[in-house]
């Protein structure tokens, strides 16, 4: 069974961060491990969440607990999103040096969780610094939503083909959420050769933790061997079936998805620059 590290945060009544995407993979068929970085009862945007961040020590002793397991060395990826403090971004940044040297095919997948558009950045600067100079240079795939693409590249997205030239700017493949499409929204996979948009129409309503799901679900894709268009596919297609059933309620386990495909509400179309 193909095993991925999750190192990000777990909220227990809310479908967002690491808990979202453990629960989400497990339904896929794979094994997740999660170390978290913030134990909450819900998610913030919903009130006062309740619990508190981990500590770095003991974050990192939970990585030295797994690590020991033996489990750094039977990685198909790592999933990295959200932390509380830029020491613990330092600790991942190690953790994933030592998993890349034993494990030199698992995929590192950054998802850099910093802020969006109207909230702006909801992390300390000191994190935002930390994730852009500690993880996303060792990313084979980075997971931005538009802002943070910004963000992260002094460039401002507002279309699809702004959002082409910044991705390209990171110099690794990126899988960038929210790019703004008249009256669609889309996602854009690019990479030095190619890019995608998978496109499909704005919702009224959607749960929070959409872009979690959506690392996890591509992730999940690259797993299965597919390539880069063929996961954004199958990753846009589960999430905007899902939101379309779901509304803006959190998703039960029993509508979280048991295979990844493409959808019809999802159009997918190459982009050229």
């Amino acid at each position: 069974m193909p095993r991925v590290l999750i190192l990000s945060s777990f909220v227990a009544a809310s479908r967002v961060g690491g808990s979202a995407q453990a629960l989400a993979l497990a339904r896929l068929g794979i094994e997740p491990v999660l170390a978290p970085t913030v134990l909450f009862g819900r998610h913030p945007g919903h009130g006062a969440p309740g619990g508190a961040a981990v500590s770095p020590e003991t974050f990192a002793s939970v990585l030295a607990g797994i690590e020991a397991q033996g489990s750094f060395d039977a990685l198909d990826a790592v999933i990295t999103g959200y932390f509380a403090s830029a020491e613990q971004v330092a600790v991942a940044a190690e953790a994933i040096a030592r998993i890349t040297a034993t494990t030199p095919a698992a995929r590192v997948v950054v998802d850099p969780i910093m802020g969006d558009k109207g909230s702006g950045l909801y992390v300390g600067e000191a994190v935002a610094d930390a994730i852009a100079t500690e993880l996303v240079p060792c990313a084979v795939v980075v997971c931005p939503n538009a802002w943070e693409l910004s963000r992260l590249t002094d460039t401002e997205v507002i279309g699809p083909a702004a959002a082409l030239a910044a991705a390209r700017r990171l110099g690794r493949p990126a899988l960038v959420s929210s790019v703004p499409c008249d009256n669609d929204i889309g996602v854009l996979f690019a990479d030095s050769t190619e890019g995608w948009l998978a496109k499909h129409a704005r919702q009224v309503s959607a749960p929070k933790g959409t872009g979690d799901l959506l690392t996890a679900y591509f992730t999940a894709g690259l797993i299965s061997g597919r390539d880069g268009r063929e996961a954004l596919a199958a990753a846009v297609g589960a999430l905007a079936d899902l939101v379309t059933t779901c509304g803006a309620e959190d998703p039960p386990v029993e509508v979280l998805p048991t295979r990844l495909a493409a959808s019809p509400r999802v159009r997918v179309e190459p982009l050229h620059g």
